[in-house]
């Protein structure tokens, strides 16, 4: 069986603000694990973490990085669109690129876009982006 998680339950387990729902997790993650059910982290999801974590909770961009990166090694976990996620986390090492344009520029070149059309000068300068002017 497989089981989706949404934003707050991926927060609450890598922030762990609220002792008693990130236990919830843990228990969660231990009965899926025990049981050998999967958990499936969509892209949206990993989006809005990204946002969550950056807007919220000031994390910095190594430690979102960093956190994802290790959440997606659980073995338990599903992440939608590896061949999206590889590159993604490839480049978000090297670029200065907010993540979660640059997420989306992955996810849109996946998809054979020639380009992201955007209002963002910072994003514009991104290879994927193009300003609307």
């Amino acid at each position: 069986m497989i089981w989706g998680l949404d934003t707050n339950v991926v927060v609450r387990f890598l922030v762990r603000d609220d002792a008693d729902q990130a236990q919830k997790v843990y228990t969660l993650f231990k009965k899926l694990e025990k049981n050998r059910e999967k958990a499936y982290l969509s892209l949206l999801v990993i989006l809005e973490t990204i946002w969550v974590l950056e807007s919220a909770y000031q994390y910095e961009r190594t430690e979102i990085l960093s956190a994802l990166g290790d959440l997606m090694e659980i073995a338990f976990i599903i992440c939608e669109s590896d061949e999206i996620l590889t590159p993604f986390f490839d480049e978000a090492k090297l670029s200065s690129c907010d993540l979660a344009d640059l997420l989306i520029a992955h996810v849109a070149q996946a998809n054979q876009c020639q380009k992201v059309f955007t209002f963002d000068k910072k994003a514009s300068r991104h290879r994927f982006f193009e300003l609307l002017k």
